[in-house]
């Protein structure tokens, strides 16, 4: 914790070129003083496969977890 009380800062950031380097840039800043998290992201529930972007499913595989 730092001296303001801040613990966490969670970046939600639009999953574009610019809100990505924004996020990086940000954690890259805040990481030495609070803990950096972002938002998960990947396939929404009932999404359709054959509309997900590399990115999308990248991150979705990245982010699984045991069923």
């Amino acid at each position: 914790m730092n001296g303001d009380g801040v613990e966490e800062v969670v970046l939600a950031t639009n999953p574009t070129m610019t809100g990505e380097a924004t996020a990086a840039y940000l954690a890259d800043r805040l990481r030495d003083r609070v803990a950096v998290t972002r938002l998960a992201s990947g396939l929404p529930v009932g999404g359709d496969l054959e509309y997900a972007d590399e990115v999308t499913l990248g991150r979705a595989l990245a982010g699984r977890r045991p069923a």
